[in-house]
């Protein structure tokens, strides 16, 4: 068993169980370490972020929750903060106001400035990437895939965090119609990726979410970039993204498999001090 899950959506965003909730059935499953990431405030309305009046309220749920089951749980602090140019707040900022354990990255929406020129790459329905990807591309997959790269790329350069999240789901709702993994520029995309992620020494999750969900074939990221990650040494961890208390271990057994047919031996867990390497089990 990993033990652990630093990758958690409660009600303050778009989860599905209080906080409460979720600590309570992490602590009755048998994860000794919980990180609280909800979604960061967005400045447009949305269904899936942090309100921006509930940032007090949740930080400081979190950490009363932390000091009640400080002998059961190690309860982290965290944001999933979205990457958005000229939208979205400086990490940063983020980490300083909120006093953030680690601050995880992640791209969901490709585009800048205006929240009408944004690209929603997520979200359950995959009718919402295809029109994305006409209205804001011309359905020209190439252009719209360097796009998220890019972004993706610009975060890394512009952004202080810990762990990248699920940084290939460009491919979810792809699903293998536009384009496959084996053609040589979405591999030189990514790996261009993996140049920043490997220099900037952030952590890489291995997300299950996309398999449990039934929305991709693969985990995020796919075994061929586990490879290649692992040849960088980059340190990796297993993450659930779990919108649900049922999901806050799923799949971890079958990611494990995956990390060491790729190569890896160990994972990273978090302290509350900082990172520690574990082996895998």
């Amino acid at each position: 068993m990993n033990g652990q899950n630093l990758h958690t959506h409660t009600l303050y965003s778009d989860g599905k169980a209080s906080l409460l909730h979720t600590v309570e059935r992490a602590m009755a499953t048998g994860l000794h370490t919980l990180g609280i990431s909800d979604h960061s405030p967005l400045p447009f309305e949305n269904s899936f972020a942090l309100k921006e009046h509930d940032v007090e309220q949740y930080c400081a749920e979190v950490r009363l929750l932390q000091q009640l089951f400080l002998d059961k749980i190690n309860l982290c602090l965290s944001l999933e903060i979205d990457y958005i140019p000229g939208m979205s707040t400086g990490f940063a900022a983020w980490k300083k106001r909120c006093g953030l354990d680690y601050v995880i990255g992640s791209i969901h929406l490709v585009g800048s400035d205006h929240e009408e020129q944004l690209w929603f790459t997520d979200g359950p329905l995959r009718e919402t990437y295809d029109e994305g990807l006409k209205r804001f591309f011309g359905g020209d997959i190439r252009r719209a895939v360097g796009a998220f790269y890019e972004q993706t790329n610009q975060m890394i350069t512009n952004e202080t965090f810990d762990v990248i999240g699920h940084f290939d789901k460009i491919k979810m709702h792809n699903q293998n119609r536009y384009f496959t993994e084996d053609e040589l520029w979405y591999r030189q995309l990514v790996r261009e990726t993996i140049d920043l992620i490997a220099s900037r020494h952030l952590i890489v999750e291995l997300n299950t979410r996309g398999v449990y969900k039934g929305r991709s074939d693969s985990f995020f990221p796919s075994d061929w970039i586990l490879r290649e990650l692992h040849e960088r040494g980059v340190p990796v961890i297993i993450s659930s993204d779990a919108h649900h208390p049922d999901e806050l271990q799923m799949l971890f057994a079958e990611a494990a498999t995956a990390l060491k047919a790729t190569g890896y031996k160990e994972t990273l867990r978090f302290t509350g001090k900082g990172w520690k390497e574990v082996a895998l089990d």
